[in-house]
């Protein structure tokens, strides 16, 4: 999921370390039961972009980071914690301090063996003298945790910045994770299997060609009902010489996936989420559009059917019954994220609006959750959430909102809410009246984005 991180959260300087994990029972030599759980314990885990290293290295490393949250009975264990960079034992390349590791992330079980594995793009990475080459490492998932890594090597004409944006799925539907990566304006499709040696299977790219397409982020989900993860690529067309906003979905196939539908937008895509909102066993694709109609936000949710995407509908702070009035450079949809908070069978949609004024507050930020149901989303089933959720007074420039992630961490049915901000990050639990405050959890050292 293709992500712009605020300037918002720009970072302070913490030390970090790493606690020491309890080893947990081996998996089986099967793919893992949750495509985030690293330790194989059975409990979902959450990775994160830590707080940007300063240059003066006094945190042990330079270029960005991922903090990973174990999971436990019941939740997140914020005592067991690991930071994870490129002066990790094992993880390739050297930390410089114009790198972004961590820029994007997502995870699956990739070599299944029974641990998910974390996937980390760095797109300014400099690779020997060409700057901004970008790399792509996966982070090998074991009965202690992350270990170790490998890199993903790119294909000839990747072009610059690879690893701008990750999305994982078994998109030829074989029972093996495949990965795709944005590169040189390019994306890229990885089939497994892949190995710690290096290996995976055919590479291919995923191009209109000769039609002018330039990809710039990802969302993998299933739309069409037919069991394979399907891809959506978020970019630009150049036509008649200018250039013009679009998604374009790609269906799952045996051979890898098939070109489908596009859809054209006045403003550029920067995030996008699947989610079957009206439960009719088809995946509805959510397109965050921050910038549209001068930064005031729309999200346009694309139905899913049996053959791919057709029919939008369009939601923003003026959608009746939702909370607020649509402002200029709020960003609604500036992230978006999509899952059952509930428990009612229905996929809900989260929303960012981290640049909202609240009471004469510039940029405290606030969440809205549209929960689904019969007819889909509705601005009469959402609710609004405010910067003060964290336990905090309301502030200026928090940035509440700024990244989403919802996955039932808790094992309870029910979705949990993790909501990226610039001081206090924060993990909302599901609840049968959607996301709640008891019981929350304070996310460590948290700047940047989820990972997928």
């Amino acid at each position: 999921m293709h992500r712009n991180t605020s300037a918002a959260l720009a970072a302070a300087l913490l030390t970090a370390g790493l606690t020491p994990l309890a080893l947990s029972a081996p998996a089986s030599a099967a793919v893992a039961k949750h495509y985030d759980d690293f330790n194989g314990d059975g409990y979902r885990d959450v990775a994160y972009g830590h707080y940007y290293k300063g240059i003066s290295g006094a945190d042990g490393w330079e270029g960005g980071a991922v903090n990973v949250v174990y999971g436990k009975a019941g939740g997140l264990d914020t005592s067991r914690t690991q930071v994870i960079h490129q002066d990790s034992p094992g993880v390739p390349g050297t930390g410089e301090e114009d790198d972004m590791f961590g820029e994007s992330m997502t995870s699956a079980d990739l070599n299944k063996d029974g641990y998910a594995d974390l996937i980390v793009g760095n797109p300014m990475e400099a690779v020997g003298s060409t700057q901004y080459r970008g790399s792509v490492t996966i982070v090998w998932g074991s009965g202690s945790g992350l270990s170790g890594g490998t890199s993903v090597a790119p294909k000839s004409g990747a072009g610059s910045y690879f690893g701008r944006d990750l999305a994982t799925g078994d998109f030829n539907g074989d029972g093996s994770p495949d990965l795709a990566v944005i590169g040189g304006g390019e994306a890229w499709l990885y089939r497994g299997g892949f190995t710690k040696s290096g290996t995976t299977g055919s590479v291919s790219k995923i191009d209109k060609t000769g039609q002018g397409w330039y990809s710039s982020g990802l969302a993998a989900g299933k739309v069409n009902g037919d069991g394979k993860t399907d891809l959506v690529v978020l970019g630009e067309q150049f036509i008649d010489n200018k250039p013009v906003p679009r998604v374009w979905f790609l269906k799952g196939a045996s051979g890898g996936l098939t070109s489908g539908a596009s859809k054209t937008y006045i403003s550029a895509p920067w995030t996008a989420a699947i989610g079957d909102f009206n439960k009719d066993g088809y995946g509805d694709i959510a397109v965050g559009l921050p910038d549209n109609n001068s930064g005031k936000g729309i999200v346009s949710v694309w139905r899913g059917t049996s053959s791919g995407p057709s029919g939008s509908m369009t939601y923003n702070q003026a959608s009746s019954g939702v909370s607020g009035s649509p402002e200029a450079d709020d960003n609604f949809g500036y992230a978006v994220s999509a899952g059952d908070t509930n428990g009612d069978g229905y996929a809900d949609l989260v929303v960012g609006v981290p640049h909202e004024d609240v009471n004469g507050m510039a940029d405290q930020g606030g969440v809205h959750v549209f929960r689904g149901g019969s007819g889909g989303l509705s601005g009469s089933r959402s609710s609004w959430i405010p910067q003060t959720v964290q336990g905090r007074p309301a502030d200026s420039y928090e940035s509440f909102g700024s990244a989403l992630r919802v996955r039932d961490v808790t094992g309870d049915g029910k979705a949990d809410l993790a909501i990226g901000a610039a001081n206090v990050s924060v993990l909302l639990r599901g609840a049968s009246g959607g996301p709640t405050t008891s019981g929350l959890t304070e996310l460590p050292e948290m700047s940047g984005s989820f990972s997928d």
